[in-house]
């Protein structure tokens, strides 16, 4: 089994009203001898059409980073090592490490 998308979902509130922010991350092998990448998608309120991020499948720090951005979005603030880990332990999955 190769998992090739992973769907996350977080709630908050901003401004005293509550936002839906949503995240794809896809796995996108190489084409052309190209690197393989984990393709993030953030979407929120502000953002519909998502912004998208292109990170390296082969770099513990890109993921880690990634990681953090998603937490920070998703869960509506700057949180712990161990909340960051549970995004990464995600992300991981699609990588190649």
């Amino acid at each position: 089994m190769r998992i090739t998308r992973i769907d996350f979902e977080g709630r908050h509130e901003i401004n005293g009203q509550t936002g839906h922010w949503y995240a794809t991350a896809q796995r996108r092998d190489g084409m052309h001898n190209g690197p393989d990448i984990v393709l993030v998608t953030i979407f929120a309120p502000q953002m519909p059409n998502g912004r998208e991020h292109h990170v390296d499948a082969d770099s513990k720090d890109d993921l880690w980073s990634m990681a953090e951005c998603l937490q920070f979005h998703l869960d509506g603030c700057r949180g712990t090592n161990s909340m960051i880990h549970d995004y990464f332990r995600e992300l991981l999955r699609l990588s190649n490490l």
